[in-house]
């Protein structure tokens, strides 16, 4: 552990493009050129400004700030970076920066745990980063500013239409009270053919309830022909699942979404197939042409037999999911090529690809789909990884991988806001969050940060509002038997509602996209998978939350500073937050208090919380959220 540098006064250090304030932003185009600024008071002591970088694993080089002079006891230091010429042929690359005080006998180190904020330490420590990004690098625009719907369509709703019906299927046909299958214990093995019934129908039939809370877009789980109810093992890409309503119920739901302007996003599940599936054919059930069941199939060097055929590579080693290899060009073609998966349900009208698992797909094959899909689309399909961790910096499997650098994706997963919510929350610590914030919205590009998915739950996570419900009550247990039947007590989802509130106006007024895992809006409860699965409770809503609900949907549609307004924290101490938005002629402040007693917080302007409706009147109510209009404009 460094010690802390004891100084008289800090530096201040800005970013500027084009005379433009950039000292939060961390992520640059390769044909801009930023100057840094170093303003350093004479009481450090420092005799020279260096700037040291490296690109990612390579070596340093120093770059001497020029003197620009010296007023009321502060030297101002000044270099201008080229991208561009950083980057060289490459185009993009990812560097790592620290400014250097030269002191005579010592030198002083920047060291920053945010990408914003630094102290000075005496040693090399947490370096800066810098990713610049190919020029030609942008982002669906259509996709910004709206909100986003994860629906997991087997427990949705029944809609009208025909569905097919497989004979070694069960149907639960109790969809209000009936438990979804699952194992005794997690990891043992589990069938996962219960079905309840939810279709493609009933999402088409339920678009004017999704349209009634602000929804534009709606990401659907796996959709393809597979065994389990939960799609992930599929059985045939190029065949929407008959249980869903087929080919024909998929192109009803795009013809009628696209009538209320929401678009559509898609599971592409292409890490791995289901054993029981075209490619691989385990059991035999698709003719024998698989890999499996037929060693001259022509899928057979789609797959990495360790031992033909009963030993195979297979994600995380769950052998009815075995591993898809890309670095056959078959194989790759088939899913990135022309012609092939991806492009086929972007000619048909989806608005993008929500990739599972993208750290286990190979650079060249997210290089590819990406081409081929923006040339399919004209650029406005995006796509979506599932990353868990900050994506600009992502190592795996020893790779530090480029999503962001032009080539890859348009967006992932913020799971990082996720944890940096429930962090707030549980230990009423504002700066754990802020952190997050900061170092998201300095290291991604700032049309990626206006294009991210905001979830606080999904088909991978316990519900929210369970998890806020419990809190620390939350006891250790491996028995499925008990999650099975287990709810919050009365005072538990009390406790829950009003947490969620306060974290779905977080999650809805940051930058990026709030997504909302189907039923969160309406309370409903379920611990870890396949317990966060229940059935919508249509009939039996909380409506106390779906108005709040319907109200941030109004809020965030009715606001054009939520496409792509800057960002800022203004304060984070203890349990308060407070952060702006700015942009498109609109100045909005969100006041977050956890404690248990009302904050004073005054405004220069005239303003209005947009969740009640009432004018603020410079009070920070105890356990709230407020969304806070300011009424003049500001430049």
């Amino acid at each position: 552990m460094l010690t802390k540098i004891s100084v008289p006064a800090m530096p201040k250090i800005r970013k500027t493009i084009n005379g433009k304030d950039a000292s939060s932003q961390g992520a640059f185009a390769a044909c801009e050129i930023i100057n840094f600024t170093v303003d350093v008071p004479r009481q450090l002591g420092a005799s020279a400004v260096v700037l040291r970088i490296c690109e990612d694993g390579q070596k340093d080089t120093d770059y001497p700030l020029t003197f620009k002079g010296t007023k009321e006891g502060v030297d101002t230091y000044s270099l201008n970076l080229d991208t561009g010429e950083l980057c060289g042929d490459a185009g993009q690359g990812l560097f790592f920066y620290e400014i250097l005080f030269l002191r005579g006998l010592d030198t002083l180190f920047t060291s920053t745990t945010n990408q914003v904020d630094f102290t000075l330490e005496r040693y090399s420590d947490r370096r800066f980063a810098l990713l610049v990004y190919e020029k030609e690098y942008k982002n669906p625009e259509w996709f910004k500013g709206r909100i986003m719907y994860h629906i997991f369509v087997d427990r949705f709703y029944k809609g009208d239409g025909d569905v097919s019906k497989r004979e070694d299927v069960i149907i639960n046909e109790d969809w209000n009270n009936g438990t979804p299958q699952y194992a005794k214990k997690n990891g043992e093995k589990l069938a996962n053919n219960m079905f309840f019934g939810g279709n493609l129908w009933g999402v088409a039939e339920k678009l004017d309830y999704l349209k009634s809370i602000g929804v534009g877009i709606i990401y659907l789980s796996p959709i393809f022909k597979a065994y389990s109810n939960h799609k992930y093992d599929t059985g045939d890409y190029m065949q929407v699942d008959g249980m869903f309503g087929g080919d024909e119920a998929f192109k009803n739901l795009i013809k009628k979404a696209k009538k209320k302007d929401i678009r559509i996003i898609l599971d592409g599940v292409f890490n791995h197939t289901g054993d029981n599936s075209i490619y691989f054919d385990r059991y035999g059930e698709y003719g024998k042409v698989g890999a499996y069941s037929n060693p001259d199939s022509e899928y057979r060097n789609w797959y990495n037999f360790k031992k033909y055929p009963n030993r195979y590579e297979a994600w995380w080693g769950i052998e009815i999911l075995p591993r898809l290899n890309h670095n056959t060009d078959s194989c790759r073609e088939y899913f990135v090529g022309k012609g092939g998966v991806c492009e086929k349900y972007v000619l048909d009208g989806i608005g993008g690809w929500r990739l599972d698992v993208a750290d286990e797909l190979p650079d060249r094959f997210l290089d590819e789909l990406r081409s081929t899909v923006h040339k399919a689309s004209d650029g406005e399909c995006i796509i979506i990884g599932e990353v868990w961790e900050n994506a600009a910096l992502k190592i795996a499997y020893s790779d530090r991988r480029r999503y962001f650098r032009g080539r890859q994706l348009d967006s992932v997963m913020n799971y990082p806001l996720r944890n940096g919510i429930l962090g707030y929350i549980e230990e009423k610590d504002a700066s754990f969050l802020a952190n997050i914030l900061k170092e998201i919205y300095a290291t991604y590009p700032r049309g990626v940060c206006h294009c991210l998915m905001n979830l606080l739950g999904t088909h991978d996570t316990e519900r929210i509002l369970t998890v806020l419900g419990e809190g620390s009550d939350k006891e250790f247990c491996e028995d499925n038997d008990v999650f099975a039947k287990k709810r919050l007590t009365e005072k538990q989802y009390a406790r829950g509602v009003a947490l969620l509130k306060i974290a779905s106006a977080i999650q809805y007024t940051v930058y990026g996209v709030p997504s909302v895992f189907y039923g969160d809006e309406v309370g409903l409860e379920g611990y870890h998978d396949p317990f966060c699965r229940r059935p919508f409770p249509w009939g039996r809503e909380n409506t106390e939350l779906l108005e709040h609900y319907k109200t941030l949907g109004k809020i965030r549609t009715e606001h054009p500073v939520f496409i792509d307004g800057e960002f800022e924290i203004e304060m984070a101490e203890g349990e308060i937050l407070v952060y702006s938005r700015r942009g498109r002629d609109e100045h909005i402040k969100v006041l977050v208090n956890l404690g248990n007693t009302d904050y004073p917080y005054e405004l220069d302007c005239e303003a209005v919380d947009l969740l009640s409706g009432k004018a603020y009147k410079g009070t920070v109510k105890k356990e709230s959220a407020m969304i806070v209009l300011c009424k003049e404009t500001e430049e």
